[in-house]
């Protein structure tokens, strides 16, 4: 798929102002410091689309952008952000919940997650909470050029092995690299899929 046009729509925190109509809406959700943003604009190809921050955990609203007037791409707040203090936290959680299980537009979630790192247990139980929801999701691996192609695999390795332990069969997963323009074509062709066999 060709990204033609990617603009900003609609920042807010009340699911109930996200845009009408019935585009499919593909989110991008992670812990701080995932990289989300830089995938969010390596994908549009649009630097400066989402806000990169030196400080992990600045999403703090649901962002829309309409992708070639077809669908929209829907940047979530991340999750487990220790600094935000207690009330935060709520807040943010609040904010992700309603919008996962209430936006009927959702088609996929996108969940990040940095592949030098093993399973994390609040990514885990993340997963799991959407698996027990029915909300439909794929796994991207991000930051793939920070690590060697065999520390690579064997880190997949593990973090399917540790999802079969609850999962009888394993979500999509994509890998990227923001900085190398990596993974770019199949997110985007995972999409167009997705897309294509909605409009059928």
């Amino acid at each position: 798929m060709e990204i033609k046009s990617a603009e900003f729509v609609i920042s807010n925190t009340n699911v109930k102002k996200c845009p009408e109509g019935n585009k499919p809406e593909y989110a991008f959700i992670g812990r701080s410091n995932v990289g989300k943003s830089s995938l969010i604009n390596m994908l549009t190809a649009k630097k400066g689309l989402a806000m990169t921050s030196q400080k992990p955990g600045k999403t703090m609203l649901i962002n829309h952008f309409i992708i070639n007037d077809e669908w929209y791409l829907v940047d979530l707040p991340g999750y487990g952000f220790a600094q935000r203090g207690k009330e935060g936290r709520e807040n943010i959680r609040k904010i992700i919940e309603s919008y996962i299980l209430m936006r009927e537009q959702l088609t996929c979630l996108f969940v990040l997650l940095d592949c030098r790192h093993s399973p994390q247990k609040i990514d885990l139980e993340f997963m799991e909470w959407l698996g027990e929801n029915g909300i439909p999701f794929a796994i991207i691996f991000t930051k793939t050029d920070k690590i060697s192609k065999g520390r690579l695999a064997d880190n997949t390795e593990v973090y399917k092995k540790k999802l079969l332990e609850t999962w009888e069969e394993l979500p999509p997963i994509l890998f990227s690299s923001s900085e190398k323009k990596e993974g770019r074509d199949e997110i985007l062709d995972f999409i167009d899929n997705i897309n294509q066999s909605v409009k059928e």
